[in-house]
């Protein structure tokens, strides 16, 4: 019996030995991707979040306190209930950009990966609506199962492979699932690099590829998110090339759009698709144990932890199954499933994923103006979503510009989307320095306007004749006033192009 023990110890601590290094390496990225997150949150929360900022993030804590009671730490976990002022939120990211780079020295190494957790899920509570992305999930769930990856478990290995599988096949199903006929008939890209949230200049000309190379990739898109998935579990060339095709995608991602640190995150998850022997070929000696350092290292994978890293698995697969069954099923998980569910739910240690499910067929933008007149308008100016149509797309990754990003959901007139553009221009009416911070030109920097309004544009790429001719990325063609509410009609005007 002792003989059978001592087998079955060495070959959990063979399991964990062969990804010290993915797990070190894995770290140091995360940590450079926690660092990104936080300061680009960081520059935009006072704004989002703060107290003169679009919805400030007191009064729902308020709010939350009168409805809930002593369960609102439970319904909304974070560290600003004790205050929400702007030196709050600025703070909490601050201190999550400074344990970044604890992090990616190898300094304090545990404490920071627990720290960084809690400060960015008060982050993306503070910040709602405009932090509810894909990206948050996953930098979240990447980041709590991260806590458990310095102790040396194979367990925590085979859980983030079974988030980048969940990714991607969520994300795949969810497109054939959607019944949207862009994914069935593979014309999907066709409208994708002109319709996405923001592309940028590269995606001018990724969007006047041959139709047919358009419509193979868009096949290829498909088989890498659905099929290419269950690989990721198989051994040797299998995984590898599960490892490599994911990479792939996520690489021409990242050169056609402009999607902040999503596709860098999910490469980065790759690496547990691959041992340390193979990353050995690439990485220097002294390097590999450099990153190695700390994994592992004064801890034990046997007996307690070993359980309790066992039930936390069982946990996590069990709720992630029930998400998959209802996103297949569309229907609600059994009612002692669905309490779990909505109990880690504000936690956000496991997700549903799908990414763009249903493809937009044409671009439609808001254009805000102000004025002291009503008579001679003048255009608030986005630093990065479509407006001047010769401006050049920029390419912001790995920032993620959140009013920017919010921006391109309101043409479809959401109840709670008109609810924050309300409180945007009712800010702009005030001048309010941390939202008008947010665009790239306040043309009222002295005091406010008199009168503000909204239009909708259609937009497309122009083609290469146009561009060739005009030099315009974009063309622009005035639809209408947009009112966000009844009583905006006043002040609107002709019909009146964005050059």
């Amino acid at each position: 019996m002792g003989g059978d023990t001592a087998a079955i110890a060495n070959t959990r601590e063979g399991v964990a030995g062969a990804y010290q290094l993915v797990s070190g390496l894995f770290l140091r990225l995360l940590a450079l991707v926690y660092l990104v997150a936080f300061v680009s949150l960081g520059l935009q929360i006072t704004g989002l979040a703060g107290a003169d900022g679009i919805l400030p993030f007191s009064a729902q804590l308020q709010h939350l306190e009168a409805e809930y009671g002593a369960e609102r730490f439970l319904v909304s976990p974070n560290l600003f209930w004790f205050s929400a002022s702007d030196l709050a939120l600025q703070g909490v990211a601050i201190a999550g950009a400074v344990f970044s780079v604890l992090l990616f020295f190898n300094i304090l190494q545990r404490l920071s990966l627990v720290l960084l957790f809690i400060c960015y899920l008060s982050l993306y509570h503070a910040g709602l609506p405009f932090t509810n992305f894909q990206w948050d999930y996953l930098l979240l769930e990447s980041g709590f199962l991260a806590i458990f990856l310095p102790y040396g478990s194979g367990i925590t290995i085979f859980l983030f492979r079974w988030l980048l599988f969940r990714l991607r096949f969520q994300s795949g199903i969810s497109k054939l699932l959607s019944g949207d006929p862009s994914w069935s008939n593979l014309t999907a890209l066709e409208s994708y690099f002109e319709t996405q949230p923001l592309p940028h200049w590269v995606s001018w000309y990724a969007h006047h590829l041959p139709e047919w190379l358009l419509r193979t990739g868009t096949g290829a898109v498909l088989f890498i998110e659905i099929v290419v998935p269950f690989m990721m579990f198989l051994p040797g060339k299998a995984r590898l090339f599960a490892a490599w095709a994911t990479i792939l995608l996520q690489v021409v991602i990242l050169l056609t759009s402009n999607h902040n640190f999503f596709n860098i995150l999910t490469i980065f998850l790759c690496l547990f698709l691959f041992t340390d022997r193979q990353l050995q070929r690439l990485i220097p000696a002294p390097a590999g144990r450099w990153l190695s350092g700390g994994i592992g290292a004064g801890s034990s994978v046997r007996g307690r932890y070993q359980a309790a890293m066992a039930a936390l698995a069982g946990l996590i697969v069990l709720v992630s199954a029930f998400q998959m069954w209802e996103m297949v099923s569309r229907q609600r998980s059994p009612e002692p499933a669905q309490s779990v569910l909505e109990q880690l739910q504000p936690f956000h240690i496991v997700h549903k994923y799908h990414v763009f499910p249903t493809m937009k067929t044409d671009r439609k933008e808001i254009i805000i103006e102000g004025s002291d007149d009503a008579i001679e308008w003048r255009p608030y100016v986005f630093r990065y979503k479509p407006g001047y149509t010769r401006l050049r797309p920029a390419v912001v990754i790995p920032h993620q510009p959140r009013l920017d990003w919010m921006m391109w959901f309101l043409p479809e007139g959401h109840p709670l989307n008109m609810m924050w553009y309300e409180k945007l221009l009712e800010r702009l009416l005030e001048n309010s320095p941390s939202v008008t911070g947010l665009f790239e030109l306040n043309p009222f920097p002295d005091q406010p306007p008199a009168y503000i309004r909204s239009s909708l544009y259609q937009y497309r790429f122009t083609s290469q004749q146009e561009r060739a001719e005009t030099g315009q990325w974009w063309s622009a063609d005035y639809l209408g006033p947009f009112f966000p509410w009844p009583w905006m009609g006043r002040g609107t005007s002709s019909e009146k192009h964005v050059e």
